[in-house]
């Protein structure tokens, strides 16, 4: 049952302003080097959308199987967020829009007016100067302390944290592989389902009832008559009558299937009688009706869903060539967090370890089990260069406090940081970095929950989407039924239900609460400023309030 909308603790924004549009972004590349005990391909040269084309790879299934194919197509502490920065229209810094340069042949574009610039992370440089290191292609971690960096920049926009997440999977592309049709539900297609017969192979009775040739009366021929599964029969000849089964194989020069309700049997006489005007071809299936023999029945990037496993079984399919589901690897960060019992003596329950396991996996991702690190920085800088997961999920630890190790760590082991920080409320301190040698690419989500899952939905719901080969999401908006207020500078997602087709912010909204999103069917996206009473907000669903991406797992 859905929870009402209730007073709860938002609280009124300033002013209306006018939004920042999003900036055009090339897609950024991935690291060339591979890595050890994996064999994902190295990241494709340029190209406008960063999908390799053609190029055979393979890696192992589930099963030990594999098959060649094509390579498809991030914590603050506990508390409230730092201050936003305001967006300054401008050209990136020294070292140029994150990710993009890393690229060959890609240049940085410069952002469109009205758009939030990015430089590296220890500011921009003065004229004719440098900063003393960078990442190539992504910001600079020059001058962090302990603490995390010196100088932070002005946040990636919103819009553009996602496109960036999603063109970093697409540049990361999983390799293909075969598997058995009940273990393909929730991945996605890699090659297409081309019809290898025709569907139905050949004429069959749609209805139980009497297969007839000619007009009638009819001779009733004795016997059993025709049922489903029998092999090819006599032609019927003309006047004459046989009972059949639905799915049975029509006879040849049969004229219709009559049902047995609108037909009358006169058992003594040995004729049939048509109570009701008989079409000829009524209530037969012809052969090739649903498709002809090399038909495309489903195109590279659909999700496989339970009909689509039903279709590829009636087509004749026992296996599919599938991409693989992302693995995810979750380092859950915070000494103040207990896994059981109630909050004490500022101890406080960890809400995410339980929450993004099961969400990921909604989003098509294989999960292993959250791992606890405390705010421990060795325990973090081993788990990150010893996991072979395709996307590593950290949460916390992504500000500048004094147990803030996140930033320190990913520059110690060189990682590429690719977003540092998006203006988006709540969740502004998440980041998307890249690991080195190939390693994989990293989310890093702020420590309060709902601040998470907006994380959770700018950065890896995208990069995920990416890493799949999913095709990409058509946004869609709904009137908003009150004014919601805004953000002077940054975007808001705010918790919403639909009802009569428009959406109802829902209150208890703030950075580190779950009570709103739990009562959720979406997250309504809010420009800076507002928006007024029925004005059109885009809509970000949840995976288990929407019907795709159908994956095994998912709250439907």
């Amino acid at each position: 049952m859905r929870m009402e909308p209730s007073p709860g603790t938002a609280s009124p924004g300033p002013a209306p302003s006018t939004p920042a549009p999003p900036g055009a972004v090339a897609n950024p590349g991935a690291a060339a080097s591979p890595r050890p005990s994996d064999s994902r391909p190295s990241a494709p040269g340029p190209s406008d959308d960063l999908r390799p084309s053609g190029a055979t790879t393979s890696r192992p299934s589930a099963s030990g199987s594999a098959v060649s194919g094509t390579a498809m197509p991030g914590r603050a502490a506990h508390g409230a967020e730092a201050p936003g920065t305001p967006g300054t229209a401008g050209a990136p810094g020294a070292a140029g829009a994150p990710g993009l340069a890393g690229i060959p042949g890609k240049a940085a574009p410069a952002d469109p007016p009205g758009s939030v610039g990015r430089s590296s992370a220890t500011g921009s440089s003065p004229a004719g100067s440098s900063p003393a290191s960078s990442s190539p292609g992504g910001s600079s971690l020059t001058g962090s302390s302990p603490a995390g960096p010196a100088h932070r920049t002005p946040a990636t926009a919103w819009a553009r944290a996602r496109t960036l997440a999603e063109a970093l999977g697409r540049s990361a592309p999983l390799a293909a592989h075969r598997l058995p049709l009940n273990r393909a539900l929730g991945h996605v297609l890699a090659e297409a389902v081309v019809a290898l017969t025709d569907l139905p192979s050949f004429d069959t009775s749609a209805m139980d009832g009497w297969v007839v040739a000619g007009p009638g009366p009819w001779v009733v021929e004795q016997g059993e008559g025709l049922l489903a599964g029998r092999g090819a029969v006599e032609p019927l000849p003309d006047g004459e009558a046989l009972r059949i089964a639905t799915g049975a194989r029509i006879p040849a020069d049969a004229t219709a299937v009559i049902r047995s309700e609108h037909a009358h049997f006169d058992e003594a006489r040995g004729l049939l009688h048509a109570t009701r005007d008989v079409v000829p071809g009524q209530d037969i299936r012809p052969r090739g009706q649903e498709c002809r023999s090399g038909d495309e029945l489903l195109p590279v990037g659909t999700v496989v869903t339970p009909p689509v496993q039903g279709l590829a079984a009636a087509a004749g399919y026992d296996a599919l060539v599938v991409v693989p589901r992302p693995r995810v690897d979750i380092f859950v960060l915070g000494d103040e967090l207990l896994t059981s019992g109630l909050p004490r003596e500022g101890l406080i329950r960890d809400a995410l370890g339980p929450m993004l396991g099961p969400w990921l996996h909604a989003l098509g991702a294989e999960v292993s089990e959250p791992r606890r690190l405390g705010d421990d920085a060795e325990a973090l800088h081993d788990a990150l260069v010893t996991s072979h997961a395709d996307l590593v999920l950290t949460t916390g630890g992504t500000a500048a406090g004094p147990v803030d190790h996140v930033h320190p760590v990913l520059e110690r082991i060189g990682a590429e940081l690719l977003v540092d920080g998006v203006a988006v409320r709540p969740g502004h301190p998440m980041l998307l970095a890249r690991l080195p040698a190939n390693g994989p690419c990293l989310v890093g989500l702020p420590g309060n929950p709902l601040a998470a899952v907006s994380g959770l939905l700018t950065l890896a719901e995208p990069l995920l989407r990416g890493l799949a080969g999913r095709s990409p999401q058509s946004p869609y908006s709904a009137p908003a039924h009150e004014e919601v207020h805004g953000h002077p500078h940054d975007t808001r997602l705010v918790p919403v239900v639909h009802r009569d087709d428009k959406v109802v912010p829902l209150h208890y909204n703030g950075p580190a609460m779950l009570r709103g999103i739990a009562a959720a069917d979406g997250l309504a996206v809010v420009p800076p400023g507002g928006v007024r009473s029925g004005t059109e907000v885009e809509i970000l669903d949840l995976p288990w309030a929407s019907a795709t991406p159908w994956t095994e797992g998912c709250f439907t």
